[in-house]
């Protein structure tokens, strides 16, 4: 794979195709819309929002996240998530269109598990087993492994016709991935199948096998991790025999659903390095996966009303008005005052001409004669000059990251959406959220 940094921006962003979500959402074949990328990105409110969205346009709607910040649940007006699906009132579409969300809860996730494919007896054993309240608990990839299970049982049930994932806020967004298999190959492991060997022999022959085996065993793991723990490790495993099977199968069957044509995978990054990185990354892990790529969702990208006014010209105005030179509409040049030097001109420049004229007429309309006052106002202009030249520095900084990865992926299309002044906290907001979303690309200043 080809490094972010090492590719040159060549074909800038205009050139890549653009990701309509609206008919994405408003196509019945869509039943899985899967949020993922890097931690911070704002997968949580593209989820949120793309669910409102599509609720609005008539789809019958679950959001199931796995981020345990409370935002969502805020945003949404409802006291607080859980495993099951709560319905979201304030929704505004018509055609039966309905919004639910939930947020996974991991250890009952397991526990459901456990408890539909296991009598009361042995099902009570494996709940109260010290190893096994560890694994669901926090064991790496248990997060995961049990968003998939969620994602499944949702399916599964048929109630909604719409299902959009906030993947977990992972190290690396391809544990989303990569934990299906790999808690499903521990279950099914060969060090599991050895601690299960000595209950399936059974007689002299499994207690002669115990001897020796747990003998080798104790003699290594045993100072490691201690007696106690292989013991209970050996008795969950022995409650557990019956369901190791059903894991495998389940992460096999769930796979194959995020492989499904139904399924739509939503890149989410803002137009930062490490983000599009990681995007970069989880573009191409998908593609060898053949999972279906929707597109990338650029979140928080910055803008400007004046880009025509650049950050040379704005620092240039702003130290111009430092040493007391205003700029002349007329003659299009500026002048210093009390001087006859002719300075460079500013006349091409509109905003910096704009600026100027409205200090000029609140100078003019607060004291024409007050020093003072001007003084004010030329500082205020050039301290606003400066602020636009650092908003300037920052979208060259984001159109440079945002065109490398183009280059890089010229076939993936792309969704930007505009920065928002401050944070998401109601329907409103997310609504807000989606207009941007669907938009596709913000427009060229």
């Amino acid at each position: 794979m080809h490094g972010l940094d090492s590719v040159p921006a060549v074909n800038g962003l205009d050139s890549a195709p653009v990701l309509h979500l609206d008919p994405l959402i408003d196509d019945l074949g869509t039943r899985i819309v899967v949020c993922c990328g890097a931690g911070g990105v704002g997968k949580t409110t593209t989820a949120a929002a793309l669910g409102v969205r599509a609720a609005e346009r008539g789809r019958k709607v679950v959001v199931l996240t796995i981020d345990p910040a409370r935002r969502l649940a805020q945003s949404m007006g409802i006291d607080s998530l859980d495993n099951i699906p709560r319905k979201v009132d304030g929704i505004k579409g018509s055609d039966g269109g309905e919004l639910h969300a939930m947020m996974l809860d991991m250890k009952r996730t397991f526990d459901e598990i456990v408890e539909a494919h296991a009598d009361a007896e042995r099902a009570r054993a494996i709940l109260e087993n010290p190893f096994y309240q560890s694994l669901s608990a926090g064991f790496a990839g248990t997060q995961e492994y049990m968003a998939m299970e969620k994602l499944g049982q949702l399916r599964a049930r048929d109630e909604w016709d719409l299902i959009v994932v906030d993947t977990p806020p992972s190290r690396s967004a391809l544990d989303f991935l990569d934990a299906p298999k790999r808690l499903g190959s521990f279950l099914d492991g060969k060090f599991i199948k050895l601690l299960m060997a000595p209950a399936k022999m059974g007689g002299r022959a499994g207690m002669k096998f115990l001897n020796v085996g747990m003998s080798m065993m104790t003699g290594t793991l045993g100072k490691l991790l201690g007696g106690q723990f292989l013991k209970d490790v050996q008795t969950f495993v022995a409650a557990m025999d019956t369901m190791f099977g059903g894991f495998r199968t389940r992460a096999d069957a769930t796979y194959k659903l995020l492989q499904a044509p139904g399924t739509a995978f939503l890149v989410v990054a803002t137009p930062e390095r490490d983000a599009l990185r990681e995007a970069a990354y989880f573009v191409e892990r998908l593609a060898a996966e053949e999972m279906p790529l929707a597109g990338l969702v650029l979140n928080r990208v910055h803008g400007s009303g004046a880009a025509q006014l650049s950050a040379e010209r704005a620092r240039a105005a702003a130290e111009n008005l430092d040493e007391g030179r205003i700029v002349d509409q007329v003659a299009g040049k500026t002048g210093v005052r009390g001087s006859r030097a002719t300075p460079p001109e500013l006349s091409d420049t509109a905003s910096a001409a704009t600026v100027t004229a409205a200090a000029r007429t609140s100078h003019d309309e607060a004291a024409p004669t007050a020093d003072d006052a001007t003084h004010d106002i030329q500082q205020l202009t050039a301290g606003l000059l400066r602020l636009h030249a650092e908003r300037m520095q920052v979208l060259a900084r984001e159109q440079r990251t945002r065109d490398r990865f183009t280059a890089l992926h010229p076939e993936v299309a792309v969704a930007e959406v505009a920065a928002l002044p401050g944070d998401v906290h109601d329907l409103a907001g997310l609504r807000a959220i989606g207009d941007r979303l669907t938009a596709g690309r913000m427009p060229s200043a």
